[in-house]
């Protein structure tokens, strides 16, 4: 199960990537092993030497009870101490963000990928699709011949 920030590639340049757990709750991990989650409009920020994951959309579980999530609650990240210090360095220059592009599980683990990124322009992103359409079109014209 992966759940994927397919709008990530098209508005940023990814620079680098991380992987890092995640803090959930009980009625959290249960709704996203369904896959009733959103990585569309969240973005990563660094708060007292921590990594905070904001605006990821996990929905209400549906046989939870009282003690139910907030949806687009705030979420610790874990990441060792020196990935926290080069993020931050990183981070710290003008243009950057921190942004998640998949959740998924390992050994039962929900984890994400985050990556650094610098945002791109209008014309970058016309030339993106352009070179997508391209490359699907080669990819459909040797499908036949082998």
């Amino acid at each position: 199960m992966e759940i994927l920030n397919k709008k990530a590639r098209y508005d940023y340049e990814i620079l680098d990537k991380y992987e890092a757990g995640i803090v959930l709750t009980g009625t959290e991990i249960k709704s996203i092993r369904k896959g009733n989650a959103n990585l569309k409009d969240s973005y990563g920020i660094v708060k007292n030497n921590e990594i905070y994951l904001l605006n990821m959309y996990i929905s209400e579980y549906k046989e939870g009870n009282i003690f139910n999530h907030n949806e687009t609650r705030t979420r610790k990240l874990l990441l060792h101490k020196k990935e926290i210090n080069k993020i931050t360095d990183k981070i710290n220059i003008k243009g950057l963000t921190l942004v998640p592009l998949k959740l998924y599980f390992v050994n039962g683990r929900a984890k994400i990928e985050l990556a650094i990124a610098r945002g791109k322009h209008t014309y970058d992103k016309k030339e993106t699709i352009k070179q997508r359409d391209i490359d699907r079109d080669i990819k459909r014209s040797f499908k036949g011949k082998y």
